[in-house]
């Protein structure tokens, strides 16, 4: 690889500006487009990077696929590049939460159910790729084969975010046990251009943020201040990705009476149904809560809101995280984490994406036909995306005269 930073920004949003636009599925879905996207087609980095690098940001609060892009934009392009990727990857999703929060009725339709279900199938195909591609290169020894498979095992049982990280310490104890005779991993860390210096700074205004909005927000009752510290502490407090935070939001929006109870569920089915960050489900409620600011401007600072913090911890942790991942101990934990990241995705195949898409044996033939595609025939990523699309719109019109109301 070049020297961090060497790249041109531009280049980094627009890719990650078409990932923004085709990235369906949730976050599970996004690190199995990013890794076709920098290790397999692009080799910005290397198989082990990208999961070390999916596994830090695992364990940090915050939206891990948007953490693993904006390094991804970091190591390209310096800060500029960070930007780039967060920019092209979420702004997308969150111009079109704000449309639908003027237009709630937009994917309600068979013709929107059918859109919505194939691109879901076609998140199964991604991941299902992502896991065969990950385990050849990462679980290449019965050891961590072994490894994998447990952490996929502990992941059904356990569930949640927590038990997603309790998975990923045991896999580390596991390697650092198990693997330390293998050879020394001759793969460097992702390399950023962010000093310990600096990255003491922004974990001192993560922490500053945490504890003084509230306190500000009590002295001034500003609206704005409010709208801030919840969308704020809801992503400071948040692991494993967006879907743990919707209990946070709910209580931060719909308890005070900020949003009624129809329109946040409505937007969270929007935002599942959008490309994509799930964190930008914020923009939809910034735009639609009673006190202002909302509108346009609610929901520029909602999404600022809900980002900052993990953006803070992420830029505070990579100078450490490159630093210890080059000790010998550290790497045979890390040959652990990696192996049992590679059983977290085989997990997430399996629940919440295969039980809850795969209903018909029509939709696993295409769940099928759309992995042959990426995994063979090396068709790119948006393509099978607007393939699966169409088939999702097309099964629902064929269906829709069988299963609609009689006359």
């Amino acid at each position: 690889m070049s020297r961090p930073g060497a790249h041109s920004a531009l280049e980094v949003l627009r890719i990650f500006l078409r990932l923004g636009l085709t990235s369906f599925g949730g976050p599970i879905a996004h690190l199995g487009y990013f890794r076709e996207e920098f290790v397999v087609r692009r080799r910005w980095l290397e198989d082990a990077q990208f999961t070390d690098l999916v596994a830090l940001c695992q364990v940090l609060p915050g939206p891990a696929s948007s953490q693993v892009g904006l390094s991804i934009g970091l190591a390209r392009a310096g800060y500029g590049g960070a930007l780039a990727a967060w920019a092209g990857f979420t702004l997308p999703s969150a111009g079109l939460l704000l449309l639908f929060a003027y237009a709630a009725d937009a994917l309600r339709g068979p013709i929107g159910r059918g859109f919505v279900h194939g691109l879901d199938l076609v998140a199964v195909a991604v991941i299902a790729q992502a896991v065969v591609g990950m385990a050849c290169t990462l679980c290449p020894d019965l050891r961590r084969a072994i490894i994998g498979a447990l952490a996929a095992a502990l992941t059904l049982l356990l569930g949640g975010a927590t038990g997603q990280i309790l998975v990923i310490a045991l896999g580390a104890l596991a390697g650092f046990a198990f693997s330390r005779a293998a050879t020394p991993d001759p793969v460097p860390g992702l390399a950023v251009p962010v000093s310990r210096r600096a990255a003491v700074v922004y974990l001192a205004f993560f922490c500053l943020l945490l504890l003084g909005a509230p306190l500000t927000e009590a002295l001034t009752h500003a609206p704005g201040i409010a709208l801030f510290d919840a969308c704020y502490r809801s992503g400071a407090l948040v692991f494993g990705g967006g879907h743990v935070v919707l209990p946070l939001l709910r209580e931060a929006f719909v308890t005070p009476g900020w949003v009624g109870e129809s329109a946040f569920l409505a937007g969270y089915g929007a935002a599942q149904a959008v490309p994509g960050p799930l964190f930008s489900f914020a923009a939809f409620l910034g735009s639609v809560e009673t006190p202002h600011p909302h509108g346009p401007a609610g929901a520029a600072l909602g999404l600022l809101a809900i980002f900052l913090p993990g953006v803070l911890i992420l830029l505070g942790t990579l100078p450490f995280w490159g630093a210890l991942r080059r000790r010998i101990g550290a790497q045979a934990a890390f040959r652990g984490v990696n192996a049992a990241v590679v059983g977290l995705l085989a997990a997430a195949l399996y629940s919440p994406l295969w039980t809850s898409t795969v209903g018909s044996g029509v939709d696993m033939a295409l769940a099928i036909g759309g992995f042959v595609l990426l995994r063979f025939a090396r068709v790119p990523p948006f393509v099978v995306v607007l393939l699966g699309a169409l088939s999702g719109i097309g099964l629902a019109v064929a269906i829709a005269p069988v299963t609609g109301p009689r006359p």
